[in-house]
């Protein structure tokens, strides 16, 4: 890297040298403390190895695009640690995050890890769908960034007058609109073990413009009974004050009370002695004494240290903020402008003796009226949409309310006639009960528009079949849509799902394509760098 130097003696760093204009800002001052006295006029030369020390975690930050071999949602924590070993410290927090470029946190998983590391942000709780694994993983690491040392920043120039940040656009996350709930339609028959909802919003005056393939972000309120029951483990009213507001308003609408945090238990091992403080830093710690740490959310976490007593407003402090719900939209602006919707399985289950509910889920499925107003935002998709070239045929992939997405693409297809083709796999458990949007995509069928639609029914018959099963038995069919260009789309679950259709794929790509396995796996790894091969997981 060279320096360049203006007329007089100090050198500085040219605007396309890698570093933010904090570091600039720094290096520039450090070096005129150094140059400004004594140094001759003249460009000054820096090795590769200081200019590699300079760079944020020291050497290996030079080569920083490597490709994040990590970025897998369906890979586990400690196997995306181990790839990001010896990286620098932006990449292994990228390493610790979900993965899924959900934007909950309001940004991406790598450049989420960059704030955080360069220390534009500071909140370490934000991937929601990381969890407590993604959170001790940053403290942790945050910790090894403290005791390293902080990167400097520079100060900013005192002549410099301020500069007030220009406002967020209406619909974003740190600018949400409002659009309006017109109400719900029950997507299963009766009979079902599910409870999958259609949902339709107005977005006049919201701000929102979408695009099929986009999500939309949504503020939840909590269970009114769960608070309820919190405040009774608290022993405490709803009007306590708390801050600028009340104890029974932060429940409602400021925090979380899932997953009860490790600052939470933390608070309890000081209020406590003996074998329950023992089992209090345990599971502040990470460790299950009990083995109930996955059951345990605020309220029973309450109820388990029973007596304690804590302080409401310290309980509050302690939890994590409530954050805001990411769905995939299920419509097209060209079909319905104005109009939004979004195909949301309503979450109930059984844990710690009793029933515990979807935040946002059981908010959309039945609490909230239609009329109401709700904050709401826009998070574009990454890296998740049709193809530009409208003939192109695509491939989706959407068991359950995966197939959210590709109803929007359907309806974009045929709202603009598009020419490609275009073939869909669904799954679910019982075709009598759960074929979401059947008398829909039999029109589209009927119209050209769906060009095949290929099912699966894991309850209907002895032998459960999956959508990656279908795909399999589709192999020839499927590999030449893919030979003559087809987009391959995802959406569902990561951990499962996902993982199951690319091996499937891998598997038609060796039967059909007579590729060897690490060529088939390397044709997979090739559509995906060619944004052939697209997932919307969770």
């Amino acid at each position: 890297m060279i320096l360049q130097s203006p007329p007089a003696v100090v050198p500085y760093l040219p605007e396309s040298a890698p570093f933010t204009p904090e570091q600039r800002a720094w290096l520039n001052g450090f070096f005129a403390g150094i140059f400004s006295a004594d140094a001759a006029p003249g460009a000054t030369a820096l090795s590769a190895e200081a200019s590699a020390a300079l760079m944020p975690g020291g050497p290996a930050a030079a080569a920083e695009d490597d490709g994040a071999p990590w970025h897998d949602a369906a890979m586990p924590l400690g196997e995306r640690m181990k790839l990001a070993e010896g990286r620098p410290l932006a990449r292994r927090m990228m390493a610790a995050m979900a993965q899924q470029d959900c934007g909950q946190c309001g940004y991406l998983c790598e450049t989420y890890s960059k704030a955080i590391a360069d220390g534009t942000e500071t909140a370490l709780n934000l991937c929601a769908p990381g969890g407590k694994e993604t959170l001790r993983m940053l403290k942790a690491l945050a910790a090894e960034q403290s005791a390293d040392g902080a990167a400097p920043t520079a100060a900013p120039a005192a002549s410099a007058p301020p500069v007030a940040a220009p406002a967020a656009p209406r619909g974003t996350r740190e600018n949400p609109g409002e659009v309006t709930f017109l109400g719900r339609t029950r997507l299963n028959k009766d009979g079902s073990a599910k409870e999958t909802w259609h949902i339709e919003f107005d977005l006049a005056g919201s701000g929102i413009d979408y695009a099929a393939g986009d999500s939309l972000g949504l503020f939840p309120v909590n269970d009114p009974g769960l608070v309820a029951a919190v405040l009774a483990a608290l022993d405490a009213p709803a009007d306590y004050p708390v801050g600028e507001t009340t104890l029974g308003a932060a429940l409602s609408h400021g925090v979380c009370l899932k997953s009860a945090p490790d600052a939470l238990f933390t608070l309890f091992s000081y209020l406590t002695g003996g074998t329950r403080k023992a089992k209090a830093r345990a599971l502040a710690a990470g460790e299950d004494p009990d083995g109930d740490a996955a059951t345990l959310d605020v309220l029973a976490a309450l109820e388990k240290f029973a007596g304690t007593r804590p302080d409401p407003e310290a309980v509050i402090e302690c939890l994590e903020p409530l954050q805001p719900r990411l769905y995939s939209i299920s419509s097209s602006p060209k079909a319905t402008p104005g109009r939004l919707s979004l195909t949301v399985d309503a979450v109930r289950y059984e844990a710690g003796g009793r029933t515990r509910l979807g935040v946002c889920s059981t908010f959309l499925g039945g609490r909230v009226p239609p009329g109401t107003r709700m904050k709401a935002y826009l998070q574009k998709a990454h890296g998740f949409g049709l193809p530009a070239e409208s003939a192109r045929p695509i491939i989706m992939v959407g068991p359950g309310t995966g197939i959210a997405p590709f109803r929007a693409f359907l309806h974009e297809r045929m709202a603009t006639r598009a020419p490609g083709r275009n073939w869909l796999f669904f799954g679910h458990q019982r075709r009598d009960t759960d074929f979401f949007y059947e008398d829909e995509l039999a029109g589209l069928q009927a119209a050209g528009v769906l060009t095949r639609l290929d099912t699966a029914w894991s309850r209907d018959g002895a032998e459960k079949v999956y959508v990656q099963d279908r795909i399999r038995q589709a192999g020839a069919e499927l590999w030449a849509w893919l030979s003559d260009g087809a987009h391959f789309y995802i959406c569902g679950d990561a951990q499962r799902m996902a993982k199951d259709v690319e091996a499937a794929l891998v598997d038609v790509a060796a039967a059909q394509g007579g590729l060897a396995r690490a060529a088939a796996a390397n044709f997979l790894a090739d559509l995906k760098k060619a944004g052939r091969y697209q997932a919307d997981v969770y």
